[in-house]
């Protein structure tokens, strides 16, 4: 009697309604329902057709065994699964070299979810490339797989404890207490890596519009908008820049980043450049701005009350702080999985009346893509020296 078994190159996992499985060497993604499932489960090479359907039966309409033996056929036929014994139930698996390269390609293909396949058999073939493991943490966490992003990310860091980046964003996957603000390390580990395709991911990829909302805000709140002084806090690659090099007669640009930094600089349009933490550079500036903007940057920042405080002392009269954060749903503030934190408009007024500032412009809109949903954005614009 012909035995069934899976096909020993496929890659499967669980998932909430059932199985996936991959076969890498015909690039081919097998969807399985429950029942599917169970029948695949089964099928390990011991027991007959005949068996499997009386254990499966139960589990479909009408305790009707033969839908059981008419899908293992088509399973068969599909390269799902082989009867034990033929040659190509000893089918040899990819390598682990080849199953990195292919998990890197899928992955860049957008092919998520078998990337992850691919990805977890690495680890599992290679418990000690822990590169593998980075990968494999990113993976999950694109899938919404916190768990498994945490454990593989883990698994990673033991082995590399100077990556500032990750140690920050399994503070966020273990649930700790936030710090109150990302380190210096985790944010220049960060953008070292992101800096050579920042601009293409953000603006291509996630569709990033917070320099244009900001703009937007600041000129509801403004009623001068020339010729100004003008900061870019956590300037990056000069995206607010470009946006706001119209309106000044001088723009200065600070930024933790030295990658970030030189793309700025390329731009040729700041009048100042400065390699610095913005809170420590604006406690020791002592130059006086009328507009200062800071875009995507505080998304790195927990309590907003003493970034807030510091840029309004640096602000001439009738001068504003405008920046943009992730709105977040949890007051006042979270440290979110991805490892930046997201603000509930709460806490922006009451930062603004702790600095007895006032709140001119609190906008909600659209920020950027994340994973392929929408992330919401909040529009702040601050003036110094009134009751909120």
């Amino acid at each position: 009697m012909q035995k069934p078994r899976i096909n020993p190159v496929l890659l499967v996992s669980p998932v909430e309604d059932g199985y996936v499985a991959y076969d890498p060497v015909q690039d081919r993604l097998h969807q399985l329902n429950a029942v599917a499932a169970l029948t695949t489960e089964l099928s390990d090479g011991s027991r007959t057709v005949e068996e499997i359907a009386e254990l499966a039966c139960p589990f479909v309409p009408e305790r009707n065994a033969d839908q059981i033996t008419r899908w293992i056929a088509e399973a068969v036929e599909k390269g799902l699964l082989v009867w034990e014994g033929t040659a190509s139930s000893q089918s040899a698996e990819l390598p682990a070299d080849e199953l990195l390269k292919l998990t890197k390609r899928l992955r860049a293909a957008g092919k998520i979810q078998t990337a992850y396949l691919c990805g977890k058999r690495v680890v599992e073939l290679e418990p000690a490339n822990h590169d593998a493991w980075y990968d494999l943490g990113e993976i999950a966490q694109c899938l919404g797989r916190r768990e498994d992003a945490k454990d593989a990310y883990q698994k990673y860091f033991d082995a590399n404890p100077h990556d500032g980046e990750i140690e920050h964003l399994l503070m966020a996957l273990n649930d700790s207490t936030p710090p109150e603000r990302a380190s210096d390390r985790a944010i220049q580990h960060i953008y070292k890596n992101f800096a050579p395709s920042y601009e293409e991911r953000m603006l291509d990829d996630l569709k990033y519009a917070g320099p244009q909302r900001l703009e937007e805000a600041v000129n509801a709140a403004m009623e001068k908008h020339e010729s100004l002084a003008v900061l870019d806090l956590g300037c990056g690659s000069g995206l607010a820049g470009m946006t706001f090099r119209k309106y000044a007669a001088s723009l200065t640009g600070i930024d933790l980043s030295p990658e970030m930094i030189e793309l700025s600089r390329a731009r040729q349009i700041y009048d100042r450049l400065e390699l610095a933490e913005i809170t420590e550079w604006l406690a020791a500036d002592t130059a006086q701005y009328d507009l200062i903007v800071s875009c995507d940057c505080l998304i790195y920042f927990g309590d907003l009350t003493a970034i807030a405080s510091a840029a309004l002392r640096r602000l001439k009269p009738g001068g504003v702080f405008a920046f943009s954060m992730e709105r977040g749903a949890r007051a006042p503030f979270h440290l979110t999985d991805t490892g930046r934190y997201s603000h509930h408009p709460d806490h922006v007024r009451a930062a603004a009346l702790a600095c007895g500032a006032q709140v001119a412009q609190l906008n909600e809109s659209f920020l950027r893509f994340e994973y392929g949903e929408e992330v919401p954005g909040l529009y702040a614009v601050l003036r110094p020296g009134a009751r909120a």
